[in-house]
C-alpha cells in the first residue's frame, strides 16, 4: 500500500499536562522544564483536552489498544483477565496485515493476556532499527517508567539515577511547587510535587533521544509521532479517581505535512480514539465493533469533535469503587455509585505512599484535636473532602471556572438543566454500548471462565489450497500465528509479566497469519492460535509439502 506513514508512540505513565508547551492552559504546567515535548508541541499538534478513560493504567491501555471502552469489553477492573467480545483484538493486528513492522519496548498490561500476534518484537531491545527491510512502515511504541508513581517515592539513590541528566538549573524548587487546593500545604507534598516535575524532565531528556534517532536515520519528515500518558499523575485525587487530575493527559502530534505546525487542538478527545486514528493514518479502513472514531485522517482532516468524552472508575485491587463520568466543553458530571463510601478507601500499594500516608496522619491528629475539645485546623474544608467517609451521589463542576473541581454545583438549580442533559447522556451512552461494571465481579468472572476454568483457544487447522497453506481456527475471533524458529526452552515467565500478560512468544519470532502462505517445500513451521482472555491454543507443527 502507497503512502504508509511510519509511526512512532512515545508514551509514559501517570502524568497530567504538566509540561510547558500547556502553560495557561493547565493549571501549574508554568512550572516545568520539559524543553523537548515544548518543541515537539511547536512543530506538531498539542491537544489542549484529552482524555485517558480510566484513570489507571491496565484499563486505560486496553482501551487504546482496543479502541473500545472497558467497560463494554470487561477491562474495567484493575488488575483483572478480562474475556472481551470475540471481534475484538488490538489494533497493531491489522497494520501487522497491512504490511507494517510493529513493536513494543516494553511491558503490555492490558487486562488480558497479550496473543503472540500482536507484535513483530516485544521486549527492551524492540525498536524500528531491527526491521530488515529498510523500507518496510513501522509502528513503533516505546514505554518510560520514570515518571510512573512509584518513583515519586523512591529512595534517593533511585532518585538520583532516575535524574542523573539533569542540571541544577532543571531541578525543580519545592518552594515554589504549584499545589493545587486539595493538597495540604506540607512539606511532604512539596516535595513530591518537586520530584514528579523533576522525572517529567527526566523523561524529556528520554524523549529528546527517540527523536533524534528519527533524525539521525533520516525519518523524522516522514514519521507520525505522537506522545501521550496513559492517566494523570501519581498522588491522592488523580490517579484512581474519576477528576480531571485522574483522567486528563498530555497529547501531542507531529506528521510533517500533514498536520499543521503549532497547532491548538482545543476540543476535547479520548485517547481510545488513537486506534482509529492509527489505522485511519494508514489508509486502512476501522472495523465495525470499534467504539473508536479517527481524530484525523490520513490528509490530516480533523474530524467532527466528539459532543462528550466518556470515563469510569471501577475496582482498584482491593477498593471496590463505582464511579462514571462525561465531559463536555465545559461541565464535568460525575456519578457516585458508592456514596456511602469513602473516596480514600485504604489501599496497600498506595498507602505506602508519602503522600497517602501525610493526608491519613493529618486526618488522624485532626480526631486527635477534636478529641482534646479542639477545633481541626490541619487540612481545609476542600481537604477533608478527600478523607470524608461519604460522597455526594452526583458532583457537577464549571471546568471554565473551577479548574480544579472545588464546587459541585450538582444540587444547585441554575444548574439543572446541565445536570439533566450531561446525566441523560452518560445514561444514553451505558444503554449503547452496555456497562459491565455494573454486574457483581463474581457473576461476570463465571460468565468468561465457568467453574473458575478458562477457556483455551482450539489449536489451529491447515489445508492447502493451489500450492498455499491456509489456517483457520475453530475459535470465534481467535488470531493465528505462525513461525518457522523450533521451540526452545526459554524460562519461566517472570511474576510481573503473569500479572502484565506478556506475550509468550518462548523467545521465537512469530509472523501474523493474515493470509495463505507460499512457503518453500519441506520448511518446518508452527501455528498457534489465542483469543482475547482465552488461553493460547497447543501449538501445531506442519512441513510445507512437495509441489
Amino acid at each position: 500500500m502507497p503512502n504508509q506513514p511510519n509511526i512512532v508512540w512515545i508514551t509514559t505513565h501517570d502524568i497530567n499536562p504538566d509540561l510547558g508547551c500547556y502553560s495557561g492552559i493547565w493549571p501549574g504546567a508554568e512550572y516545568a522544564v520539559s524543553p523537548q515535548l515544548d518543541a515537539l508541541a511547536a512543530t506538531g499538534v498539542r491537544f489542549d483536552h484529552a482524555y485517558a478513560t480510566t484513570p489507571v493504567c491496565a484499563p486505560s491501555r486496553s482501551a487504546i489498544l482496543t479502541g473500545t471502552y472497558p467497560t463494554a469489553s470487561g477491562t474495567m477492573h484493575m488488575r483483572s483477565r478480562a474475556v472481551p467480545p470475540p471481534e475484538v483484538c488490538c489494533f497493531p493486528e491489522y497494520l501487522r496485515a497491512a504490511g507494517y513492522y510493529c513493536t513494543n519496548n516494553a511491558f503490555s498490561d492490558l487486562q488480558f493476556e497479550t496473543p503472540i500476534t500482536v507484535w513483530d518484537d516485544h521486549g527492551p531491545q524492540a525498536h524500528w532499527r531491527n526491521r530488515r527491510d529498510p523500507q518496510q512502515p513501522f509502528f513503533a511504541v516505546f514505554h518510560g517508567m520514570v515518571t510512573h508513581e512509584s518513583q515519586i517515592y523512591a529512595d534517593e539513590a533511585q532518585y538520583r539515577r532516575n535524574t542523573e541528566r539533569l542540571a541544577d538549573s532543571e531541578r525543580h524548587d519545592p518552594a515554589t511547587a504549584p499545589l493545587p487546593p486539595y493538597y495540604p500545604d506540607t512539606p511532604v507534598f512539596r516535595e513530591a510535587w518537586a520530584r514528579y516535575s523533576d522525572n517529567i524532565t527526566a523523561m524529556d531528556y528520554r524523549i529528546g533521544d527517540l527523536l533524534r534517532q528519527l533524525e539521525e536515520d533520516g525519518l523524522a519528515a516522514t514519521t507520525l509521532v505522537i506522545f501521550w500518558s496513559d492517566h494523570g499523575r501519581g498522588m491522592p485525587r488523580a490517579k484512581r479517581w474519576a477528576y480531571e487530575s485522574g483522567l486528563r493527559v498530555p497529547l501531542i502530534v507531529r506528521w510533517p505535512a500533514i498536520l499543521s505546525a503549532g497547532t491548538q487542538y482545543r476540543a476535547p478527545v479520548t485517547l481510545m480514539d488513537l486506534a482509529a486514528t492509527m489505522l485511519a493514518g494508514a489508509g486502512l479502513p476501522g472495523p465495525p465493533h470499534m467504539h473508536a472514531r479517527p481524530i484525523f485522517d490520513a490528509q490530516g482532516v480533523f474530524a467532527e469533535p466528539r459532543a462528550y468524552i466518556y470515563g469510569h472508575r471501577d475496582r482498584m485491587d482491593e477498593q471496590e469503587d463505582t464511579v462514571r463520568t462525561v465531559r463536555d466543553a465545559r461541565f464535568r458530571y460525575i456519578r457516585n455509585y458508592h456514596p456511602d463510601r469513602t473516596a480514600m478507601q485504604h489501599h496497600e500499594y498506595a498507602d505506602h505512599m508519602a503522600t497517602w500516608r501525610e493526608l491519613r496522619r493529618l486526618w488522624f491528629e485532626e480526631a486527635t484535636l477534636r478529641g482534646r475539645g479542639e477545633t481541626p485546623s490541619l487540612l481545609t474544608p476542600v481537604q477533608r473532602l478527600l478523607m470524608a467517609t461519604t460522597r455526594p451521589a452526583e458532583e457537577l463542576y464549571d471546568m471554565q471556572v473551577d479548574p480544579h473541581e472545588i464546587n459541585n454545583l450538582a444540587a444547585d438549580p441554575h444548574y439543572a438543566a446541565e445536570l439533566r442533559r450531561l446525566r441523560e447522556a452518560l445514561a444514553d451512552w451505558q444503554v449503547q454500548y452496555g456497562d459491565l461494571g455494573l454486574l457483581p465481579e463474581a457473576e461476570l468472572i463465571e460468565q468468561w471462565r465457568p467453574g473458575g476454568v478458562m477457556p483455551i483457544t482450539a489449536t489451529p487447522e491447515v489445508a492447502w489450497h493451489a500450492g498455499r497453506l491456509v489456517a483457520t481456527c475453530a475459535t470465534h475471533g481467535a488470531s493465528i500465528g505462525w513461525t518457522s524458529d523450533p521451540p526452545r526452552d526459554d524460562g519461566a515467565p517472570a511474576p510481573f509479566h503473569l500479572i502484565t500478560g506478556e506475550p509468550n512468544s518462548g523467545g521465537r519470532a512469530w509472523q501474523l497469519y493474515s493470509a495463505p502462505l507460499e512457503l518453500t517445500p519441506g520448511t518446518e513451521i508452527w501455528l498457534r492460535a489465542q483469543r482475547l482472555g482465552y488461553r493460547a491454543s497447543e501449538d501445531l507443527k506442519t512441513t510445507i509439502p512437495p509441489l
